[in-house]
């Protein structure tokens, strides 16, 4: 039995806006308990309920949390789309759902200049990994809905894709490439950019 996917990623996208506030208060206190306690207390992310507030910003520290000091303290000081390429980095550390999507459909079809990116091949790579997961059987159809729109979306967010799902190539900053490529060449593939691109930042 393959291990159970986090399904949690049905609210918000990338979360730009809401993960700046978030990495400057746990840079100020280098604490993530006290980051989040701080963001829900003052309603940083002025979200209308407690429920709501609490839930976002579970969400978006349970991501931030997997990127080390030296991308955290990166996200301060990018442009907006390398900002929203380590956030995508973040959600596909989190979620291998996510991840294995980037990898085994939206780079693939990139290295076959597959140029678009259906619902339909969201369905497919869905249903192909459903045999291995059963819980992907398990949830509402709603939520599976929830699941697709959120993703787009958030490729839509790192400029992955365009507004009518065409696959963008990543335009990585050589910063940011080699801040990911610490990690080792699988933060890299979770986006279109060739192997040639991914050789040349292999440390």
């Amino acid at each position: 039995m393959s291990e159970r996917y986090r399904l949690s990623f049905t609210t918000g996208g990338l979360f730009l806006r809401e993960a700046s506030t978030v990495v400057a208060c746990y840079l100020a206190a280098r604490d993530w308990k006290k980051a989040r306690d701080k963001v829900r207390q003052e309603n940083l992310l002025q979200v209308r309920t407690a429920a709501a507030a609490t839930r976002i910003s579970k969400e978006v520290t349970a991501r931030l949390e997997l990127l080390d000091d030296a991308e955290l303290e990166a996200l301060q000081d990018l442009g907006l789309l390398d900002q929203a390429y380590l956030l995508w980095v973040a959600a596909c550390r989190r979620y291998t759902f996510l991840r294995e999507f980037a990898t085994e459909v939206l780079r693939e079809h990139h290295l076959s200049m597959r140029r678009g990116l259906s619902f339909g091949d969201y369905d497919n790579f869905y249903n192909s990994k459903a045999l291995w997961h059963p819980e992907l059987d398990e949830i509402a159809p709603s939520t599976q809905q929830k699941l697709r729109q959120n993703l787009f979306r958030m490729l839509r967010e790192a400029d992955l894709i365009s507004e009518q799902h065409v696959i963008q190539p990543s335009l990585l900053s050589p910063f940011v490439a080699e801040l990911l490529a610490r990690h080792g060449v699988g933060d890299l593939m979770v986006f279109p950019i060739s192997d040639t691109e991914i050789e040349r930042w292999r440390i």
